[in-house]
This record gives C-alpha cells, structure tokens and sequence, in this order.
C-alpha cells in the first residue's frame, strides 16, 4: 500500500481501490491505474458504508477492514520515526469511530435552478463535484444539515465566477459556517443575496454565517467546550476535526506534563490545551492569530478554577520563543501546522530548564524532523500515539512525548 492509499503493483505504479496481495486487472496511464476487474480479493476486503465511496475524492480506504488499516497507518508514524533513526514506544493508536467528525468543508457549484445549488466533495483527483447525500465520517447532526446547507449556499453562487465552499463546524449552540471562494471584485455578494442567505440560515437555525469571516448571519455566538472552558469561536477559527480524538491527544499532553509548574502552549490556537493544562499548571500560550488568542483570552474570565494563563500573539516561525526566555519553564507542548516548527523545536532543544516537551502533529514527517532536533538537544523521543482522526484517509497524526 502506497502512502496516499493507492496500490502498488508488483510491476510498478499505483492502483485505487486494490489491497495487498490482491490480483487485478489494471489500465494504466504512465504510472497511474485503473482499477479494471477484481480477480482475487484480499480477505481484508470490506464492503465501503459510503454511495458515494468510488466518485468522492474524501475518502481512499473504506474497502479495507478495519484492524489492517489501522496497523497500516500505525506503520507510516513508525517509517517516518525511522527515517530520522528515531525508536520509541509506540502505544496504542487512537481510531475516530464513524459518524465523528464535527467539522467538513463542501464545494457548491449550481444547481438545476436559478436558486438552487448543489453541494458536496471534490472527485477523486479532479475538480468535478461529486454531490453528497450522506458521509459517515461525520456527525450526523452535519448530515442532516444538507438540505438547509443547499439552500444557503444558493445566495453565494450569484456571481458566475464564484466557487463558494462551506465550512461548516458543529458547536455547542448550533452550525457554524464560513463561506470561502465568493468573487469580491464585482463588488461581493448584494444586499439582496445576504438577505436569502440570512434567511436560509434563520430558517434552519444556525448560530452564525460569516463570508471570508465578515458576518452574514448571527444568532448566538458559536461556542465550544475545550476542557473546563467554554469558548466563542472566531470566524473560520482552526479545531480539531474530532472531539473524541481531541480528548484523547489533550490527556496524553495533560499526564505528560504532570508535576511541572509552569507550562509553554505553543501553537495553542484558541486553547485547545491550554485550558486543560491550566487546571493543574501555570500556563503561558503562543499562536499566531490575533482572533485565536483573543478568543482565548475572553474565555479565561469566565473560566473559574485555573491557574495564571496568560496568551501572546507571535509568529513562531519567525519569532520563536527563544532559549533564553524558558528560564523558568518546565515543560512546553507544541502542535504547529503541517510545516513543522523546526526554527522553535531548535528554541526548545537549547533550554536547559524544559525537562518534558509534547509535541502534537498532523505530519508525520515533519514532526520526524523536529523530533530528531530535539533528540540531538539532550532529548529522548519516550513514547508516541498514533491518531487517526481523519478515518479512511491516508492522512495520520500523532503525539509525542519527549523526557530530557
């Protein structure tokens, strides 16, 4: 199995849809297969729970059972560890169940009528729409949201140049999009098109619509809970995918840290850890969003029972949190963008105070690369979990664990 989750022929290539150890009959262009005839399928073959599984580009691996693709995709954390000769203990994978995820993004493109639109995935590697009446990655509640979604998305396609997507996050007080791709040159959406946009969202009752974060519709704050905290999302704000897989990642970070007095969250977003550190530890957070930090911030007051936390806008990547200013840190935990943080990782590594270090990843290979920074600073890589948060993807994420 290649690592986008396509095949590999024994004579070279990749084929969709095919297993280990299956025979095919394959068409291919260049390097690239088609899946032609299945004749002889792997006893790991699973029937996809998705219509839409073969057309839509979301997922690559609903044909395979569970427990082999789990371990396949526990592998690929293991191979990148490996090529940074890097060795550890590996606990067990957390696996996002079905039905799960409280956040998707959905492409609208015209629908039959003037008023009307269609909305759904990317096809696989393509750029056509694959139109959706189901997705059981998601939250159900998110399912059953597609119609009033259509209807809202109709308003944003009023220019002939606008592709709008959808992103849309399931919160404690209701849906929260933030339409993306609507053309502005001509002058943005009309009144009278977020007027239909506002009423659409009113008639289903979502809590917020914003365009590109300017706000189209709002009810009520969209609010989610991060720990002991209840926070107000901003506009188009980053969130883990699953709540499940957040907890689980935030307890790995939480019983890793225990016993340190003051704790670096860098990376925090809207505090995502933060809040649950804070519980036991003195808390200082980093990210780069102004909103992200100022939503934390907000929330802090109205959070009883934490110890100090305190929040700071800076850009890591250029500015990290330098050596000399963890004087009097303890621990730091760390979940940048798929780039890595190699330039704070480095940062890290020098600070002779920082006796335990957890590093949160949607990127195996970078986080490979900043793990072996740390590890040639004094560090040992203790032990890593696989996460597979974004199921029947060839996408994987992990938390690691570093003791000095």
């Amino acid at each position: 199995m290649g690592a986008q989750g396509d095949g590999v022929a024994e004579e070279g290539g990749f084929v969709p849809f095919t297993l280990p150890g299956e025979r095919v009959q394959a068409g291919f262009a260049g390097d690239r297969g088609e899946l032609l005839e299945l004749l002889r399928p792997s006893s790991h073959r699973a029937e996809p729970p998705c219509p839409h599984f073969f057309a839509c580009g979301g997922c690559a691996l609903q044909h395979w059972a569970h427990e082999p693709y789990l371990q396949w995709k526990a592998e690929q954390v293991r191979l990148a560890l490996a090529r940074e000769r890097l060795e550890c203990e590996m606990l067990p994978a957390y696996a996002a169940p079905p039905w799960s995820r409280r956040r998707f993004a959905l492409h609208a493109r015209r629908g039959a009528g003037p008023n009307e639109a269609r909305l759904g995935y990317k096809a696989r590697r393509s750029w056509d729409l694959v139109e959706i009446e189901t997705c059981p990655i998601s939250d159900r509640r998110l399912v059953e949201a597609l119609p009033a979604l259509r209807r809202l998305a109709a308003p944003f396609l009023e220019h002939p140049k606008s592709a709008p997507t959808l992103h849309v996050t399931l919160t404690e007080t209701g849906l929260d999009v933030d339409v993306t791709g609507v053309e502005r040159k001509s002058g943005g959406l009309s009144a009278p098109a977020r007027r239909r946009a506002a009423e659409a969202a009113s008639a289903a009752g979502f809590a917020r619509v914003t365009m590109s974060g300017e706000v189209v519709y709002g009810a009520r704050p969209p609010v989610v809970r991060l720990g002991p905290a209840s926070v107000t999302l901003p506009p188009g704000a980053f969130l883990q995918a699953v709540p499940g897989a957040e907890a689980a990642i935030a307890a790995d970070a939480v019983e890793a840290v225990a016993g340190a007095r003051r704790v670096l969250d860098l990376f925090c977003g809207v505090g995502t850890f933060s809040f649950r550190l804070a519980e036991r530890a003195t808390v200082h957070a980093v990210d780069s969003a102004p909103e992200a930090v100022a939503a934390l911030r907000a929330a802090v007051g109205a959070t009883p029972g934490l110890k100090a936390l305190t929040a700071e806008v800076r850009d890591l990547d250029r500015r990290p949190v330098l050596a000399m200013e963890l004087k009097k840190t303890d621990a730091a935990v760390f979940d940048p963008p798929r780039a890595g943080a190699a330039a704070q990782a480095a940062e890290l590594a020098r600070a002779p105070s920082l006796q335990t270090v957890v590093g949160v990843s949607c990127n195996p290979a970078t986080f490979a690369r900043d793990a072996r920074l740390l590890v040639d600073g004094g560090f040992t890589l203790a032990r890593v979990r696989p996460v597979d948060q974004f199921l029947w993807s060839p996408h994987m994420e992990l938390v690691g664990v570093f003791i000095r």
